[in-house]
């Protein structure tokens, strides 16, 4: 089998973790870095690769399999417009657009010409998800009830002082962080038909909040209650207990997420299980069964690596599709206009 010849669009820290993701991977190869900056340029003698100032130009010049844009938000969706009119398949970082309408165009154009179009959700691809999701799916609690999630982190002064935009409208760990899990709860409970939201801004002070509160109706009728906050001193997110990206210090007596149904309970992702036994008269003042889901960890962005290229060989259909990130977009607005308003919202053509 060839090696396929991958660019990569966007040399910050996500596009140079994809770099260095092909650079591991038997099945291709990375064969350009598009971004203007002297850093990029220097990245890519580095990686023995061509370097261009912008896509335009490796499209132009290169005859390559697939392209992964890393890009800021606002680009993606004209540079994957770019990359379908060329043919080209692409992988296109979260968020999907900068706003649901440019969301919309891309999606209409991903169906009109069939191109192959992956989203860059990558905890799709985590096996602690596949999991929990063969759990569900199993009937191993019962009906889902109700789902209580965080993403409770401390980032450093550094973090906003580097890029200050992140401190401005537009920034905010709703906008920027909370999409993953939106994308994780979609996958656990099915679409979300309405959200409450409140924010704070109280510890910083910055224009946008710190901390998000929220609450979610899925189209099954389960509840889930979300908590965001970029300055809780607080191990409950993802990075922080997944133990899938080193880079994070990992405690693994945490838990980010407890999925509750009627026969039990699944804590994510030490993946303990509190469960009553068929025949049990179920009860609060009765013992549960306890027991922990098994799983290997991997690396999430190396699996999505491996599915991106079996979708460029026609061998899988995106299992983030153009309208997945779309319909995660469409839940982060109605947060934002939930709080703005401390009106409920209700997202329309769902589904």
């Amino acid at each position: 089998m060839s090696v396929l010849k991958i660019a990569v669009a966007g040399a910050g820290v996500i596009g140079r973790a994809h770099i260095a993701v092909l650079a591991q991977n038997p099945s291709a190869q990375l064969c350009g870095i598009a971004d203007p900056t002297d850093a990029a340029r220097q990245l890519a003698r580095e990686q023995g690769v061509a370097w261009f100032e912008t896509l335009d130009e490796l499209l132009a010049t290169l005859r390559i399999d697939g392209v992964v844009l890393a890009t800021p938000n606002a680009l993606h969706v004209p540079q994957a417009l770019q990359c379908i009119e060329a043919g080209v398949p692409v992988l296109v970082e979260k968020p999907i657009a900068h706003t649901v309408a440019d969301a919309q165009r891309l999606v209409d154009a991903t169906q009109a010409h069939q191109a192959k179009v992956l989203i860059g959700h990558h905890r799709a691809h985590s096996p602690i998800m596949r999991e929990a999701k063969a759990v569900i799916d199993a009937g191993s609690l019962g009906q889902l009830v109700s789902v209580m999630g965080s993403a409770m982190f401390y980032k450093p002064d550094s973090y906003f002082s580097e890029a200050p935009w992140r401190s401005k409208v537009g920034g905010g760990p709703v906008l920027i962080n909370l999409i993953h899990e939106i994308h994780s709860l979609r996958m656990l409970c099915g679409e979300i038909v309405q959200v409450q939201a409140m924010t704070s801004n109280a510890v910083r002070g910055f224009e946008v909040e710190d901390t998000a509160s929220i609450s979610f109706r899925f189209a099954s009728g389960v509840l889930a209650s979300f908590l965001v906050s970029d300055t809780s001193a607080s191990a409950r997110s993802w990075e922080q207990t997944s133990q899938e990206n080193m880079a994070y210090t990992s405690y693994d007596d945490e838990d980010c997420y407890v999925i509750a149904g009627t026969m039990g309970s699944l804590a994510v992702p030490t993946m303990r299980m509190k469960t009553y036994a068929k025949s049990a008269d179920r009860s609060w003042f009765k013992p549960y069964q306890v027991s922990r889901v098994v799983l290997e960890r991997e690396d999430p962005l190396h699996l999505q690596m491996d599915h991106f290229i079996r979708v460029i060989e026609g061998v899988d259909e995106p299992l983030v599709s153009a309208h997945d990130g779309m319909q995660n977009l469409l839940v982060i607005e109605a947060i934002a206009l939930a709080a703005a308003t401390q009106q409920t919202v209700n997202l329309d053509g769902v589904g």
